[in-house]
């Protein structure tokens, strides 16, 4: 069972909806409304996760939604690693994109031959370029420890490398479906690449890089867990642990890093600010020098200025939002997942090709809601959707019930072939909320 902040909001327009107007003049509306027939759902990385069928008592009520998430493709040896660590893993997503921030961290810190948070920050960037290829924990950690300058292909950094501010240049999307059973179908499975490789780093190691055989200074290297174990993104928590999980496992199997295992210290975000503050500072006094996460884009924006004025990395494998690209990180923030201006591209596209005339988007009141919501309006907007068929309005995800009756009714009276729904397990109650009105979706 989820847990929530808050109390429960107002059943009342004005107090319910956040639209893009006014509540009553929301844009998109229009006379006459649209489509009366059943509506075609789409999801996004929140919520486009297998145990989100876990959200309802009625089975097959997700079946028919499709949606993305940013992934590479998996090997069925990544997979089966995974496995190993957790044999009831379900899902994969953002697993690889966990692997891989722990792995650079780890190489950054052997080129940089310290664990000060500077120095392997330093190193970061030019780990995804330039350099001799590797593409195993074992090789390039090998390639480091000997002052070697590297390119680090990875489970999701495959292709383009960083950019100079720490974040993918291209990535791959998944678009998922979900079948009778409200899990997601492997079968139906297709990946999009969005980005640009123009824009990936020349970065190499930088003047002070660590020369063949110099002695190492710090070890060992301390990673400090900040991912939502509770919270309304705990759907996203088992691939990550397990990511998480396996990279340390690996690393150590491999020598560790400057001679020593690396220490894992795990830790909870609970998908809010209060709990993440809270674990940043344990991790702070445990002396921790990459910190591994957060999991939702608003709860990084949150602690980031507690994790810059203790001098540590942090490094998410799930931000998505756009305004994280530049933020005032003094360049201590990385990530492995993608800014959501690619995913809004990728998601549009899926949109547009199903064919629907007029489209609702359905956003939780938060730096990642709001910033995805945007990025797919933008991607409409370029394919020629006009403002008069499209809808859009927010729910405050705090509450701890969220009611959607009077949004619910104002999506019924405009009539979308589409409604697309950004947000994490507490988007469900906005599904329920449809369903009640006597919305119908497509199967």
């Amino acid at each position: 069972m989820r847990t929530r902040r808050g109390a429960a909001i107002a059943a009342a327009c004005a107090a319910l909806l956040a639209g893009v107007t006014a509540c009553g003049s929301t844009e998109g509306s229009s006379e006459g409304g649209g489509s009366t027939g059943p509506i075609q759902l789409y999801g996004t990385d929140g919520n486009m996760i297998s145990s989100f069928g876990d959200e309802f008592d009625q089975p097959g009520t997700l079946r028919g939604m499709k949606g993305t998430t940013p992934m590479a493709p998996l090997t069925d040896d990544f997979k089966n690693r995974l496995r190993s660590v957790d044999p009831n893993l379900g899902d994969f997503v953002y697993s690889g994109e966990t692997y891989d921030a722990v792995v650079m961290s780890a190489i950054a810190a052997e080129l940089a031959g310290s664990t000060a948070p500077a120095a392997i920050a330093a190193q970061l960037i030019g780990v995804t370029s330039g350099g001799t290829p590797c593409d195993t924990v074992k090789t390039c950690l090998s390639l480091a420890a000997s002052g070697t300058d590297l390119v680090y292909s990875g489970v999701s950094m495959s292709s383009g490398g960083f950019t100079d501010v720490g974040e993918p240049s291209v990535a791959s999307f998944a678009t998922l479906h979900f079948d009778a059973q409200d899990q997601l179908d492997a079968g139906k499975m297709e990946f999009v690449t969005a980005g640009d490789e123009t824009q990936a780093s020349t970065r190499t190691a930088p003047p002070g890089a660590r020369p063949a055989n110099a002695a190492a200074s710090g070890a060992p290297l301390k990673i400090g867990g900040l991912l939502p174990e509770t919270g309304d993104l705990k759907l996203a928590y088992p691939p990550m642990a397990a990511g998480a999980a396996l990279a340390i496992r690996e690393v150590n199997a491999a020598g560790g890093v400057l001679g020593e295992d690396v220490v894992f210290i795990k830790g909870d975000d609970g998908t809010s600010p209060e709990v993440a503050k809270a674990t940043v500072a344990s991790h702070i006094s445990a002396g921790v020098h990459v910190i591994l996460g957060a999991g939702a884009s608003g709860v990084s924006t949150a602690v980031l200025p507690q994790v810059k004025a203790a001098g540590l990395i942090l490094f998410s494998p799930c931000n998505t939002a756009a305004s994280l690209t530049g933020a005032d990180d003094a360049g201590l923030y990385f990530r492995t997942a993608p800014p959501d201006v690619m995913q809004g591209a990728a998601l549009g596209d899926v949109i547009l090709r199903d064919g629907p005339k007029r489209i609702a988007i359905v956003a939780r009141d938060d730096e990642y809601g709001s910033g995805l919501e945007e990025n797919v309006r933008a991607a409409l907007d370029r394919s020629g959707v006009t403002s008069d068929n499209l809808l859009a309005l927010t729910y405050d995800h705090s509450a701890e019930t969220i009611d959607f009756s009077g949004g619910a009714e104002q999506i019924k009276e405009f009539g979308p072939d589409a409604l697309v729904l950004i947000g994490f397990a507490e988007s469900a109650d906005v599904i329920k909320a449809l369903l009640s009105a006597g919305v119908e979706f497509k199967h």
